[in-house]
């Protein structure tokens, strides 16, 4: 987005944020269309690595909530973006589903199965023993390691299942090595969606988890509000702030709250 400098700019939060599964979060519909409305820049960052832009942005549009793919920002695009600018090589092997694949293609890098400049890894639904075996020969072999989002567990139809990070745990348990992570709560996919924000006074990351929406805002420098729509809830805010060790600049029972507090309202 190329926008003369606005009073506010949005890194919006989804899951928990504006919506739970395949429910809509209350006011996160009029929420956005109060910040079209005042013709504010915003963004949807998510640490999802398995879907397009194209795919979270007709997810949202089928709860209500208008969205354009250009308005999304996922760890797999970050993740791209990220080796695409590296001067290591255009080779990746990739673990993930289509949305890392389709990144990575349309960064200009070339996906392969032998010689990797880099092993880029999201989740993965088949992932396998060949895999994590390839994964780790590559690695050794000097190929850069590069994490979508370190998120062990996922919420799935009101269960919890692996996500990239405990994929990422095998592999990291076998190298003893540490990748570079990329989605939140690292700086890397905040740094991402800044450069396509645009410019603004005050850029706010929103979202419900402490630990990674409110701690990548913090790593990145942003004004962070915390909304007890999700994983935070009036009940156990205070104690999920206390293990994250942050402070966010303002709590909001929800969006409608936010709009009030900034004076949006």
């Amino acid at each position: 987005m190329n926008l003369t400098e606005h009073r506010y700019a949005f890194l919006i939060d989804l899951d928990g944020t504006m919506y739970a599964g395949h429910s809509t979060i209350p006011h996160a519909a009029a929420f956005v269309g109060t910040i079209r409305e005042l013709s504010l820049p915003f963004l949807f960052v998510t640490n999802n690595s398995s879907r397009t832009p194209e795919a979270v942005a007709e997810h949202l549009r089928h709860m209500g909530i208008a969205a354009d793919a250009d308005e999304i920002v996922t760890s797999s695009q970050a993740a791209a973006r990220y080796v695409a600018g590296s001067e290591r090589g255009r080779r990746v092997y990739a673990i993930g589903e289509e949305g890392l694949k389709t990144a990575l293609r349309e960064a200009g890098m070339e996906l392969v199965e032998d010689r990797p400049d880099f092993v880029v890894q999201g989740i993965d639904r088949e992932f396998s023993y060949r895999k994590l075996e390839a994964a780790v020969q590559f690695i050794s072999e000097g190929a850069e390691y590069v994490l979508t989002n370190p998120d062990r567990l996922l919420p799935a139809d009101g269960r919890l299942v692996p996500g990239a990070g405990a994929i990422s745990a095998a592999i990291q348990g076998a190298l003893q090595m540490k990748p570079a992570v990329i989605g939140k709560p690292f700086s890397p996919i905040m740094e991402y969606a800044l450069e396509r924000l645009g410019t603004a006074a005050e850029v706010w990351a929103v979202g419900d988890n402490p630990a990674t929406d409110i701690g990548a805002g913090k790593a990145a420098g942003l004004r962070t509000a915390l909304l007890l729509t999700g994983i935070a809830t009036p009940d156990n805010f205070e104690d999920l702030l206390a293990r994250a060790e942050v402070v966010p600049d303002l709590v909001c029972a929800n969006l409608a709250e936010l709009l009030v507090r900034l004076g949006l309202r």
